[in-house]
């Protein structure tokens, strides 16, 4: 990754982590061992990515290993500044596409990276000394690009690295010394008008120990936005770590943030040397927060690393899995060996009651035809009304229909419908401690159109806000 080395956070590895409970009170979820990371980070409505270069995807290994084990990719540069728009007004947006194309073709999802950072800069932006033509030039790069991609993304890291090490303060730049503290926020409403559906991340470095200077001026800002409505959906910690791990209190750090209504993600993990142990406690830390949303290495094998020698991802030189591997898998849920194949089983069924509402969500005149659009209606207990949570984490109605989005669609307004069950991200969902119920494919939250609490309103997906009439409860 071309980047300048950065000094990076050690930490002892954390003895305790804290217990979140991951689905609405009562909603059954019944976890089942998979073989690969991403398949088994799916079981929790999680994701497991990594960091992909253009240029090594021709590699048979590298290709085979990103596409058995990883479902969501971040491009390593091909999104960055200087590759998309290398003189002012000329995008290429060929390295990107070709990622992009690579991930629809083996239903992986996509990770925007990065629209705002100091860091690759061509000279042409960062010699600009005129407050009004940096402005003009941010935002239209933001807009460029981000609508280039609309609806291809799940989530952007809009602005990267912009705090100072060691301060609660924003780092010198040229966006911060020409536009001052204010770029940040004009950036993130920018990328909001571009794709209103992706989810918006602030992504920075040396952010993990809660009690950094760092942390703290990070987490005022988050706090700051979402009081006054800046559209921030999440934090990305990136997570480069030295040989002994996270810091002790970085499941304080999570929680703590996770609590101000953004998802968490782990960005740019790697740890120096692989320790099991220590990957094994990172993983954990995640999943112990319901909304830690997924976790992407950097990297697929020790010779795709940034970190040259210190040997810090989960395959090794050749692609053969490291220790660290079967930490990850475990700690992500699997059975610590194989067993034999089961089918997916189902929980209890039980009706879904909106907060707002107090109505449950409804397949019409008792409907099973593929298509059939849902709506919330007095509860009832009939059979259309009655949801199970399976091990794949699909809603099942009837035994054989699952809650689904139309098309794989990721556009907040979509609304959603049942249809023959067949394991597709878009019939996924993270059911949230908070209510909340998210779909995996789409990244949207299960949402009742306009607040509306009258039978047959309908139901979609829309960008998650944390309202009323986004919270489910168990009937």
């Amino acid at each position: 990754m071309k980047r300048k080395r950065r000094v990076l956070a050690l930490g002892s590895i954390g003895a305790a982590a804290l217990a979140v409970a991951a689905v609405v009170a009562g909603l059954p979820s019944i976890a089942q061992a998979a073989s690969t990371l991403g398949a088994q980070a799916a079981v929790s409505g999680r994701y497991f990515g990594t960091a992909v270069a253009a240029g090594k995807l021709g590699n048979a290994t590298y290709s085979s290993i990103l596409d058995r084990e990883f479902n969501m990719i971040t491009a390593e540069n091909e999104m960055k500044w200087d590759t998309v728009e290398p003189s002012r007004g000329n995008f290429n947006f060929g390295p990107g596409d070709q990622i992009v194309a690579h991930a629809q073709a083996h239903g992986q999802r996509m990770r925007g990276h990065t629209t705002v950072w100091h860091g690759q800069l061509p000279s042409w932006v960062s010699s600009i000394t005129d407050a009004n033509t940096l402005r003009s030039v941010m935002n239209n790069h933001i807009t460029t690009e981000i609508t280039h991609f609309k609806g291809k993304i799940y989530a952007w890291d809009v602005v990267n690295e912009a705090f100072a090490d060691g301060s609660t303060q924003h780092r010198g730049s040229v966006f911060q010394n020409v536009l001052g503290n204010g770029f940040i926020e004009e950036a993130f409403r920018t990328a909001r008008s571009a794709d209103p559906a992706a989810k918006l991340c602030y992504n920075d470095y040396n952010i993990e120990d809660w009690n950094a200077a760092k942390t703290q001026g990070v987490y005022s800002m988050v706090r700051d936005f979402k009081a006054r409505g800046v559209p921030i959906d999440c934090v990305g910690f990136q997570s480069h770590f030295g040989s002994g791990g996270q810091p002790g209190n970085f499941p304080t750090t999570l929680a703590n943030f996770a609590a101000l209504g953004v998802d968490v993600q782990l960005t740019e993990l790697d740890i120096a040397q692989a320790s099991a142990t220590a990957y094994g406690n990172v993983v954990k830390t995640c999943m112990n927060v319901a909304r830690c949303a997924g976790i992407t290495v950097w990297g697929i094998r020790d010779s795709d690393s940034w970190r040259t020698g210190e040997n810090p991802l989960l395959f090794d030189n050749n692609g053969n899995k490291k220790a660290a591997y079967n930490a990850v898998l475990t700690a992500l849920g699997a059975a610590p060996s194989p067993g034999p194949s089961s089918t997916v089983s189902t929980g209890p069924s039980g009706g879904l009651r909106g907060v707002g509402s107090g109505r449950c969500l409804d397949v019409p005149s008792s409907s099973q035809t593929d298509g059939a659009l849902l709506q919330i209606w007095d509860c009832n207990g009939a059979a259309n009304q009655q949801w199970s949570l399976t091990a794949s984490n699909q809603l099942v109605v009837y035994g054989n229909k699952c809650l689904d989005v139309p098309g794989r669609a990721t556009t907040a307004g979509t609304r959603v419908e049942i249809w023959t069950c067949n394991g597709g991200t878009n019939q996924q969902w993270r059911v949230n401690a908070d209510g909340t119920v998210v779909g995996v494919g789409s990244g949207l939250c299960l949402d009742v159109t306009g607040a509306g609490t009258g039978n047959g309103t309908a139901v979609e997906i829309w960008t998650c806000n944390g309202a009323a009439n986004q919270k489910w409860s168990r009937t």
